[in-house]
């Protein structure tokens, strides 16, 4: 049977995952998948704590996924379109040669 242990443990791996993605890409694209798949692990422990728990506040656990997956999507979409831009104007989206702040 699984327990509240194992569903926690691969909340973390993927957590874990997420954030050496988003920190180890060059590509905004590769940051921007690591930064969704921790978002995923974060509503796979709040789900995780909702199942286990007992008492009026079950549902509070679905109401901030809900929460987050609509975050996440809009996050993503506004992303996206500054990645569009920014590749229209330098022709790249290595993150590591933006600079469009320096004058």
């Amino acid at each position: 049977m699984l327990t509240l242990e194992h569903f926690l443990t691969v909340g973390v791996l993927l957590f874990c995952l997420g954030l050496v993605i988003a920190l180890s890409k060059r590509n905004a694209i590769g940051v921007l998948m690591g930064i969704e798949l921790m978002l995923n692990s974060v509503n796979l422990t709040l789900i995780a704590f909702s199942r286990f728990s007992t008492g009026p506040a079950e549902i509070a656990g679905h109401a901030f996924v809900a929460f987050v997956i609509t975050v996440a999507a809009a996050e993503a979409a506004v992303a996206l379109a500054l990645a569009v831009a920014v590749y229209r104007s330098r022709q790249t989206v290595e993150v590591d040669q933006l600079d469009l702040l320096r004058s």
